[in-house]
């Protein structure tokens, strides 16, 4: 919550009231890496600390601890560039009222808007945008060539470079200029679990509307992207094991324990979390039913955070039709219908507010629908001091 709320006044802050919308889980990672890395009694010489923020309606005008400086800034204007291509996806997707062309010219205008100011942002903390956004534009391209047979990796490298050139400059905000490596890879690999399962998770409601779905396009089997997914997740744990952090708790549930439950979760099985067999990171889970590892020959994951309503770079929506079902993997159960941009907005505000993000045994993803946990509910590892701080 310190982070969320870090990030939403970094965007008032520098952008006005509007732009506090845009706050989402993607830009959230971005603080989270550089406060982990800085410390929280960095203070201001480092650039990343926490201040204390008045009270907000949001935290039932409560006062609160939030993060604040170059990692909230530079988590604004990754959030301003992503949410500024989801915008313009929907708008390509005619989606509810964005099929209306008056409407449509003004969200491409508050889309162009968002790009300018999460570029401004992003110069004053030292990150070129352009790889962003040069990410959503290679993306629409990659997919109109893509088919049987294209390796669907080709289809998320977008996506991919787009997370290591951010996940990399937490470290040069931080002053670990050392870790920039590990988190691009990290990155790199996050961006890639971002990508596929999304596209697992939208299988049948893109064949259903005839979206673009890349697991349908290249002919994916549900086989390989779970082998696909599962190796990612392990690399990220590998990754995270070479960079050093002055307080990794925070990264360790969101990156260890919230990957490998979200994979579960999007092929359709929960085990316990085995994260901690060998180590905190890039250790190898126990046997299970696919082989090494509980579901394949790298253990598992997802990534929760991307918006719930899509990989903002899987431009076209993505639109799963095909792909065979292999590995003895369960079929996804088709979700309810998306909710609009605007909506999910709202309801992403209410279920932040009453911490239901964080605490809830289930709740319905604000864009999605899909059934989603509490990331700190249940946690089940000993010895992993992991808690949600709403506890007590």
């Amino acid at each position: 919550m310190a982070h969320l709320c870090g990030l939403c006044l970094a965007l008032r802050g520098d952008h006005g009231q509007l732009a506090r919308i845009v706050t989402n889980y993607d830009g959230l990672l971005v603080s989270v890496l550089t406060e982990a890395q800085a410390g929280r009694a960095a203070g201001a010489s480092s650039g990343v600390g926490r201040r204390t923020a008045g009270p907000c309606p949001l935290r039932g005008m409560r006062t609160a601890s939030v993060a604040h400086g170059e990692g909230a800034r530079l988590a604004a204007a990754v959030s301003l560039v992503l949410a500024s291509a989801k915008v313009r996806d929907h708008v390509a997707d005619g989606d509810g009222l964005l099929a209306r062309a008056p409407v449509a010219r003004a969200a491409r205008r508050v889309a162009a808007g968002w790009d300018r100011a999460g570029a401004r942002t992003g110069s004053a903390v030292g990150f070129d945008t352009a790889v962003l956004v040069d990410a959503v534009d290679r993306q629409s391209g990659i997919e109109a060539l893509a088919g049987p047979g294209t390796p669907i990796l080709t289809v998320t490298e977008p996506t991919e470079t787009a997370t290591a050139a951010a996940f990399a400059h937490t470290a040069v905000l931080a002053g670990r200029p050392h870790n920039a490596g590990p988190l691009a890879e990290a990155g790199r690999l996050f961006g890639r679990l971002a990508h596929l399962l999304d596209a697992v998770e939208d299988l049948h409601a893109d064949a259903a509307s005839g979206a673009w779905n890349p697991i349908a396009a290249t002919g994916t089997s549900l086989a390989e992207a779970r082998r696909l997914a599962d190796d990612a997740v392990h690399g990220v744990g590998l990754a995270l094991r070479d960079a050093e952090f002055a307080d990794a708790k925070l990264v360790h549930l969101l990156l260890v324990h919230e990957l490998r439950r979200s994979v579960d979760r999007a092929f359709g099985t929960m085990p316990v979390c085995a994260s901690h067999q060998g180590g905190p990171y890039g250790q190898q889970p126990p046997q299970g039913p696919y082989g090494q590892g509980p579901h394949g020959p790298h253990g598992s994951g997802q990534n929760p955070y991307a918006g719930d309503g899509g990989n903002p770079f899987a431009g076209g929506g993505g639109g799963y039709g095909g792909g065979g079902l292999g590995g003895g993997a369960p079929v996804p159960q088709p979700p309810r219908g998306r909710r609009g941009f605007w909506a999910g907005c709202g309801m992403f505000w209410l279920l932040c507010c009453t911490c239901k993000l964080c605490c809830a045994k289930e709740y319905e993803g604000p864009w999605s629908r899909k059934k989603r946990e509490g990331c700190c509910r249940d946690c089940d590892c000993d010895g992993c001091d992991c808690c949600c701080p709403c506890d007590g």
